[in-house]
C-alpha cells in the first residue's frame, strides 16, 4: 500500500495526549507541534486513525507544502500536486483556509486561487472543461504559517468528536475528544471506581466507559474517506471488524450525579445509544448530599463556572464544598477542569499537576489532584482479584 503524510489535529493543550494515542497504536517517527501531529500511514491507517483516535479533531491527508508570498507562487504550487490521485472526475470539492502571520492573508483570495489550480489540474488530467461535483466530498484545506503553505484533504468529514451517541446538539459544552482526553489524562483504570458528581449529559462517563471496554470511539460512525475511491471498501471492513474483535469483556462501575433530572434523561439515552448503559449509574442528586466510603476511587468532572456574574458566588461556594467533601477521600484521586482564576484557593489545596486546556473557546486548568493508586490486580480464570 502507499505511504501518505498524514496529520492528528488536535486541540491547545492535547497534542501529548493525541501522540501518546498514536504510539499506542503502534505509529512511530511522531512530529508533534503546535495544534497536530504529523505521522505517516497507509490507507489502512487512514481507516483505523479514524475509528480509534479518542482525543484528536480530524485525520488529515496532506498533500504538499511549499513556500508562498505571492497568489502565482500559491496557485503553482497547488498546480504541482497530482490532485486527481486523490478526487476522481466527479469529486465534489470545496476549500477552507487560514493564515497566521503570512504575507498572503486574505483566506478568501488563497482559497479561490487554490481550488482554480485543483480544477486546472483535473481539466488536464481528464480533459473536461466543466465538472458535475456529485460524487464524494473532498474538503481541501489551504492553510499558512509564517509563509509556508499546508494543502491537506480531511478524511475525517464530520470532526471526530461527534461519536453519533449525542443526539440533542448543543446539549453539553463539553466536547467527546476533550472528555475523552480528560479521562486518559486521570490514570483511570476499571478496576477502580470512577465518578463525576456533575455529571451533566454523562459525556465523562460515555467516554470512560468506552475507553475501559476498548470500544473504538469512530465504531458507529462513518467518514468523508470511505466513499474515497482510491481507498477500497475492504481496507474499512476490516479496520472495523478489527475493532469489533478488541472490544473486551471488563465489567466496571461509573457513577454519575446531577440535579437536573432532565439532563440525566439525556445522559441516560446517550449511555444506551453508546452500547455502554450495562457500565453506567446516572442519580439525581446535589452535590451537597455527595459521600462514599469507598477506597481509591477517581473524580473527573467539569464542575460548573458561573460565567454570570449572578451565578459566581454559588460556583465559589461549590468549588469550596468539593475541597471540603473530598478532603476525606484520602486514598481518591481528583481530575477537575475549570477556568476559575482562584479554584485552588476555594478549594482549600494546591494541585499536584495542572494543564492548560480549552474548552471550546474558554481557557480552563484541568488540576491533578493524585492519590495513591490501589494494589494491581490480577486476572486469573477471568476473574479479577489483589494480588497479594
Amino acid at each position: 500500500m502507499r505511504k501518505y503524510n498524514l496529520i492528528a489535529t488536535a486541540t491547545f493543550g492535547l497534542e501529548a495526549v493525541v501522540a501518546r494515542e498514536l504510539r499506542e497504536l503502534g505509529y512511530e517517527d511522531l512530529q508533534v507541534e503546535n495544534a497536530r501531529v504529523l505521522f505517516t500511514g497507509t490507507e489502512r491507517d487512514i481507516a483505523r486513525c479514524n475509528l480509534w483516535l479518542r482525543s484528536a479533531d480530524r485525520v488529515l491527508l496532506k498533500t504538499a507544502e511549499f513556500k508562498a508570498v505571492t497568489f502565482e507562487e500559491l496557485f503553482q504550487g497547488t498546480l504541482a500536486v497530482n490532485w486527481e490521485d486523490y478526487i476522481p472526475q466527479n469529486g465534489r470539492m470545496h476549500v477552507v483556509g487560514k493564515s497566521v502571520k503570512s504575507t498572503l492573508f486574505s483566506v478568501p483570495d488563497c482559497q479561490a486561487i487554490v481550488k482554480k489550480a485543483v480544477v486546472e489540474k483535473m481539466k488536464k488530467k481528464y480533459r473536461v472543461k466543466w465538472f458535475k461535483e456529485d460524487g464524494p466530498d473532498y474538503k481541501i484545506e489551504v492553510a499558512l504559517l509564517k509563509d509556508v503553505v499546508t494543502l491537506t484533504i480531511d478524511t475525517s468529514g464530520l470532526g471526530l468528536h461527534k461519536r453519533g451517541y449525542r443526539k440533542t446538539a448543543g446539549e453539553a459544552p463539553l466536547k467527546e475528544t476533550l472528555a475523552a482526553a480528560m479521562v486518559l489524562l486521570s490514570r483511570w483504570r476499571p478496576e477502580r471506581l470512577l465518578v463525576d458528581p456533575f455529571c451533566g449529559s454523562g459525556t465523562i462517563l460515555i467516554e470512560a466507559a468506552l475507553t475501559g471496554k476498548n470500544i473504538a470511539p469512530g465504531l458507529y460512525r462513518s467518514f468523508a474517506a470511505e466513499k474515497w475511491p482510491f481507498i477500497p471498501t475492504d481496507v474499512w471492513r476490516s479496520a472495523r471488524e478489527e475493532a469489533y474483535a478488541q472490544v473486551n469483556k471488563e465489567d466496571f462501575f461509573l457513577l454519575g450525579y446531577d440535579r437536573d433530572g432532565r439532563v440525566l434523561q439525556k445522559a441516560r439515552a446517550n449511555a444506551e445509544r453508546a452500547g455502554v448503559e450495562r457500565y453506567v449509574d446516572f442519580h439525581r442528586q446535589p452535590f451537597s448530599a455527595f459521600r462514599s466510603s469507598k477506597k481509591y476511587g477517581c473524580v473527573v468532572t467539569n464542575p460548573p463556572y458561573g460565567e454570570r456574574s449572578s451565578e459566581k458566588k454559588e460556583v465559589e461556594e461549590i468549588y469550596r464544598e468539593m475541597g471540603k467533601k473530598f478532603s476525606p477521600l484520602a486514598t481518591w484521586s481528583f481530575f477537575i477542569l475549570t477556568p476559575h482564576p482562584f479554584f485552588q484557593t476555594l478549594f482549600g489545596k494546591r494541585a499536584d499537576k495542572n494543564r492548560k486546556l480549552y474548552n471550546g473557546r474558554i481557557k480552563c486548568f484541568y488540576y491533578h489532584y493524585f492519590g495513591p493508586l490501589p494494589r494491581k490486580r490480577r486476572r486469573k480464570n477471568g476473574i479479577t482479584g489483589e494480588t497479594k
